[in-house]
């Protein structure tokens, strides 16, 4: 990801030993570090590593972030959502007089870079905004600042949705539009015609699983990192085809 740089105070180097986020909306204020990518219109919020494709058809728009390797989760977190706000260092007054805090959903992975800056190095807890975001609450020519964040509920309209892709004997499942926790621990997968099984996570928040369910109509149940789990039924019908998208009438 393209990230700006600008002359940064030795403090940000350090790693930022704060507790691990789980699944659960957590009231608590944490540190971190945050920078932008792409432009003011999107540009690089079309497709990455949660998997999500086109951002905005998806109803994530501009409120999105990629998530350093220590929040990430190896793709697990992708979903979850985050308030976040700018703050001040003495001598490096970069926040945006007044501004509030924004909130944004999990939806790509800054990953490690050991040659410039490593922001998103491990253990470092680091928000790679989009610069629509980024630029709510600092300004352009920081590059970079402390931010304070926590986890938040999800707020999502509608029902859960259901991608697939793959092929007869390896479907791939995009769960989306998740509320409340956002990400997902577990997914599990019903056709018809068959019991219950579990998917594999793959990457990002794809699953899935090797049973062969064309011509079946298919139920799901999702587990969220809460431990809240719904269950889809007959959410998808028998005639589905590979590159659709099914929505659900329930939400979390």
């Amino acid at each position: 990801m393209a990230m700006l740089y600008s002359f940064i105070p030795m403090a940000f180097y350090m790693a930022l030993l704060v507790p691990s986020i789980s699944g659960r909306i957590d009231q608590h204020w944490y540190n971190a570090t945050a920078t932008f990518y792409g432009d003011m219109n999107g540009g690089e919020t079309m497709q990455g590593a949660c998997g999500y494709g086109n951002l905005f058809k998806q109803g994530y728009g501009l409120e999105t972030t990629a998530l350093s390797t220590a929040l990430f989760n190896e793709g697990l977190a992708c979903g979850s959502c985050y308030e976040i706000k700018c703050i001040n260092e003495p001598g490096w007054e970069f926040c945006v007089k007044n501004a509030r805090s924004i909130k944004v959903t999990a939806t790509n992975f800054c990953p490690p870079n050991y040659v410039d800056g490593g922001w998103c190095n491990p253990p470092q807890k680091h928000f790679d905004l989009s610069m629509k975001m980024f630029t709510t609450i600092a300004l352009y020519r920081a590059g970079i600042v402390s931010v304070n964040y926590r986890r938040v509920p999800c707020i999502k309209k509608d029902g859960v949705k259901f991608e697939l892709t793959g092929n007869p004997y390896w479907l791939l499942v995009l769960v989306y539009n998740v509320a409340n926790a956002g990400d997902i621990k577990s997914v599990s997968i019903k056709g018809s015609k068959s019991g219950w099984f579990p998917m594999t996570h793959n990457w990002g928040q794809h699953w899935n699983t090797g049973q062969n369910l064309v011509g079946q109509t298919l139920s799901f149940q999702v587990t969220t990192s809460d431990g809240k789990m719904l269950q889809f039924d007959n959410v998808v019908p028998a005639n589905w085809k590979f590159g659709g998208t099914y929505q659900s009438k329930q939400n979390f």
